[in-house]
C-alpha cells in the first residue's frame, strides 16, 4: 500500500473514506495537515429533519473536516510526501504556503500493521466548551442545518469536535454523541449533562 497522491477528490468522496486534503505551513516550522471524511455511522437513527429538508441545500450532508498540527519531517516519514520547506509544490494563497495532496484513505505502518487514519466525533456542552467556542457560539454550536436553529441537550449548546485516530482495517471508530432536545432552540445555557443523555455510536470501517 502507498499513499498517493491526487488518489482521492472531496467531490467524490464516498461515506466510510477519509481524505487528506493538503497542507499549510503554520507557525513554529510546523505545518497543519487537513483531512475530510463524510462519516458513516450505520447503526445511528436517521435524521427525520434531513430527511424531510433534503431540498433545502443548508441540510446537505457534506464532508466533516479536521485539521492536525505535525512536524514536517515527521509527516513526511508517516506519508511518505516531502514536506520540507524546499519542496516546490508549496504555493503562495491567501491562508499562507499551501500544499495539495488529496491522498485518498491515508494510512500509516507500524510494527508490520497498517493503520488508516480515520475522524472522530466527540460532542461536548457549554460546560465542556473551551474559550473560543464559548467566544463564537454563533459560528461553533451544532444547528439545525446551515442556518437552522441551535440544537441543544439539556437546554445547553452542543458543540461537536472531530479529531484523526489512527485504526486498524476492522476496528469501528466510536463516537461520543449527545442526545438532543426535542425542539431547537436559540435559548442561552443554564444547565448541565447527565451520563445517561451521552450515546456513543459505532461507525463501520470501510476498506
Amino acid at each position: 500500500m502507498e499513499n498517493n497522491l491526487n488518489s482521492g477528490s472531496i467531490e467524490s468522496l464516498q461515506p466510510g473514506q477519509t481524505l487528506l486534503i493538503g497542507a499549510r505551513q503554520v507557525n513554529n516550522g510546523k505545518i497543519q495537515l487537513e483531512f475530510a471524511e463524510k462519516i458513516s455511522a450505520s447503526d445511528k437513527p436517521a435524521n427525520a429533519l434531513s430527511l424531510l429538508n433534503a431540498s433545502d441545500s443548508r441540510f446537505s450532508s457534506g464532508a466533516r473536516r479536521s485539521w492536525t498540527t505535525a512536524e514536517p519531517v515527521d509527516a513526511t516519514k508517516t506519508f511518505g510526501v516531502d514536506f520540507s520547506e524546499g519542496n516546490q509544490d508549496w504555493y503562495d494563497s491567501e491562508r499562507g504556503m499551501q500544499m495539495d495532496l488529496n491522498i485518498l484513505n491515508p494510512f500509516v505502518a507500524l510494527n508490520g500493521t497498517d493503520y488508516r487514519f480515520k475522524m472522530r466525533i466527540v460532542e461536548v456542552t457549554s460546560k465542556e466548551a473551551n474559550e473560543w467556542e464559548l467566544d463564537n457560539v454563533e459560528k461553533a454550536a451544532k444547528r439545525a442545518g446551515k442556518d437552522g436553529d441551535y440544537i441543544t441537550h439539556s437546554g445547553d449548546y452542543i458543540f461537536s469536535r472531530t479529531e484523526m485516530v489512527l485504526a486498524k482495517p476492522e476496528q469501528k471508530i466510536v463516537h461520543t454523541l449527545l442526545e438532543s432536545d426535542t425542539q431547537t432552540t436559540q435559548t442561552p445555557v443554564n444547565q448541565g449533562v447527565t451520563a445517561d443523555k451521552v450515546v456513543e455510536t459505532a461507525d463501520e470501517f470501510i476498506v
